[in-house]
């Protein structure tokens, strides 16, 4: 039996559907409140045999941080795929995130070393790993920096990869992937990331930075073979390319029928939007949607060496023009 938390989410859900392929028995934990039939639309981007497959699916309602819940979840399990996260960079969220990221990951870890499990595959972020120094790839050997302006959400996942570490230090066999920015359809069946709907939009600005970004299936293609391979305690980033802004944006601006990009954003008008969010929302409660962590990320230049990965596995990426036109037409076809 294998585990999956967060199978609800991007990298879950698809991550479901490829494991049912190969014939394995599935279990997938859910939050209360969380849409397990969303899962649905992301089948439905594979198979005309959705409820079939979907129906195989043992669905346990667990949360990361219910000690008791999650220890009736890991009977008979044998891996696990730890996918469940809380995402957000708004500070006032950091207590909510160490409790769903370290805490959770955490006991997901002890509950593997109680019940003998065979193998974890954890997913973490890039966020995890340290900064370019003198022009140099981040590497999986690039170290953190905790002096650095980390985001609340970087602080906690990183925290979540200590947990694992200490896992394996106490007898636990783990991988952990570091993926960029993932571009998939999710459940909600919209495009995973705010880049596509900026494309979708039109939008005739660009920031500076730049970024790595993978598909969702090779996230989860990779996970899949680090799973099953002899690798353990070991961490491999996953970006399929390196890309700034501009770029990615003038790239799928065209498939949505839209001008490129031509004007660079400002990153002092962006400060000050940021700091007029943070305003309204200390003065009318409003929701942030600005914040420092997110403008710096867009600024930042930040390139990945995916070296480690394609050497362990002999993993080949799926061209980036590819991604992006399939997404492009699941988008069109979920709006239709």
């Amino acid at each position: 039996m294998i585990l999956v938390t967060g199978g609800t989410g991007l990298v879950g859900s698809h991550l479901l559907y490829f494991l049912l392929m190969e014939n394995a028995h599935v279990r997938a934990i859910h939050r209360k409140n969380s849409n397990i039939q969303g899962v649905k639309n992301v089948f439905e981007l594979y198979t005309a045999e959705v409820d079939a497959l979907f129906n195989k699916i043992e669905w346990v309602e667990a949360n990361i941080t219910d000690i008791p819940a999650l220890t009736e979840a890991f009977m008979g399990v044998t891996k696990v795929y730890h996918c469940a996260a809380f995402i957000s960079f708004n500070p006032s969220k950091y207590k909510a995130l160490k409790k769903a990221n370290v805490e959770g990951t955490a006991n997901i870890v002890n509950l593997c070393l109680a019940n003998n499990i065979e193998k974890l595959c954890y997913v973490s972020s890039v966020a995890t790993l340290g900064s370019n120094l003198k022009d140099k790839l981040i590497s999986e050997e690039t170290p953190w920096n905790p002096d650095a302006k980390n985001s609340v959400y970087a602080i906690t996942k990183y925290g979540a990869e200590m947990e694992v570490w200490r896992g394996t230090q106490e007898g636990l066999d783990a991988v952990i992937v570091n993926p960029g920015v993932i571009l998939g359809t999710s459940p909600d069946g919209d495009g995973s990331s705010v880049i596509i709907s900026l494309g979708a939009s039109g939008i005739p600005f660009y920031p500076s930075g730049a970024m790595g970004i993978v598909d969702v299936k090779d996230a989860v293609k990779a996970m899949m073979e680090l799973i099953k391979s002899e690798i353990k305690n070991e961490q491999f980033i996953l970006v399929g390319e390196n890309v700034t802004y501009k770029e990615l944006l003038s790239r799928l601006a065209p498939l949505f029928g839209k001008k490129t990009p031509t004007k660079k954003l400002s990153k002092n008008l962006m400060y000050f939007l940021s700091g007029m969010d943070w305003l309204s929302h200390k003065l009318f409660n409003t929701k942030r949607r600005v914040v420092k962590a997110t403008v710096r990320s867009m600024f930042t230049i930040s390139l990945y060496d995916t070296f480690k990965i394609k050497n362990a596995i002999d993993f080949q990426f799926t061209p980036t023009e590819d991604t992006l036109k399939r997404i492009v037409a699941e988008k069109k076809n979920a709006s239709d």
